[in-house]
């Protein structure tokens, strides 16, 4: 006899996976077929209407009444349906990827403080690039390939493994690993390290077995990968975002590493260092709430 839960993961497998993959592969190849730019604006349309109807946009405004109490009804109801207008536009963006130059001079994106990508690039050490869910966060990695430095990204694994092809297939203009979180994530890690490779974290997504931090004047449980190995290793950290300055059109700023505090007291330095990542993401946050995904369930309560 079958039993229900093997039988609900073989329906999964079997039914649910398969049309999920196919969905996904008829918008990828209807967004290739388009131009860049159209592409971008059917995206953001169809973000924008379907997305604020959808029951997950209920946590992203539990999150905003809570992160942004100053905010009334009809202003968070515009962030939410602007938050979808962008992820819209993500997706959309999506298979025209390796399409992007970023740093010519006529292209989509403004490149501000190339030169710390430089620097990474020739240190010598191995490093890391911080970043979170905000604006077209896919085209990060893009500028560091087409400078030079490769760079291999943690991410979380899709569930579907045929939507998991999809993605790796549309990231295939970025140069560098992909690598998984989880047990066998953290041994590919310390591999790229130790042989001087350059990381790239998004450090917005709660982790349960991170720590406390706090975000938005709460306490949200924020990873400790990237300071832990940071100090570790003696490496660079470097914040960097894509912001969305007008439909198709971005802005990609990269800033100087940060000054990690470093006492020698590992937890209190770990919390120390912590703490200021979460508030540079808060600042680019509060700064263009539109462009972050309120939809991760970033607290506990």
């Amino acid at each position: 006899m079958i039993r229900a839960p093997r039988l609900a993961s073989a329906f999964r497998r079997f039914v649910v996976h398969p049309i999920e993959a196919a969905f996904a592969f008829a918008l990828y190849l209807l967004f290739k077929l388009l131009p860049f730019e159209a592409a971008s604006a059917v995206g953001g349309w169809l973000g924008r209407t379907v997305g604020p109807w959808l029951p997950l946009s209920e946590r992203a405004r539990r999150n905003l009444r809570r992160a942004l109490p100053e905010k009334t009804e009809p202003e968070i109801a515009a962030i939410v349906r602007a938050m979808w207008d962008n992820l819209g536009r993500v997706a959309a963006e999506f298979p025209h990827l390796g399409e992007i130059n970023v740093y010519d001079p006529a292209g989509p994106v403004t490149v501000i403080g190339a030169e710390w990508v430089d620097a990474l690039r020739d240190d010598g050490r191995p490093g890391f690039f911080f970043s979170a869910h905000f604006g077209n966060w896919e085209i990060l990695s893009l500028g560091a390939t087409q400078r030079g430095l490769p760079v291999d990204r943690v991410y979380r694994a899709a569930n579907n493994r045929l939507v998991e092809w999809l993605y790796r297939f549309g990231r295939a203009a970025v140069e560098g690993a992909q690598i998984p979180k989880g047990p066998g994530g953290v041994r590919q890690l310390l591999r790229s390290l130790k042989a001087g490779n350059h990381l790239g974290m998004m450090v917005d997504q709660k982790m349960n077995d991170g720590v406390p931090a706090p975000f938005f004047g709460r306490d949200a449980m924020t990873s400790t990968a990237l300071v832990d190995l940071a100090l570790r290793f003696d490496c660079p950290v470097v914040p960097a975002r894509v912001e969305r300055v007008g439909g198709a059109r971005f802005r990609l700023v990269v800033g100087p590493p940060l000054e990690l505090v470093k006492t020698g007291e590992r937890v209190a330095d770990v919390a120390a260092n912590i703490a200021r990542i979460n508030a540079i993401v808060e600042g680019w946050v509060r700064e263009r709430p539109d462009q972050w995904l309120w939809l991760h369930n970033r607290w506990s309560d």
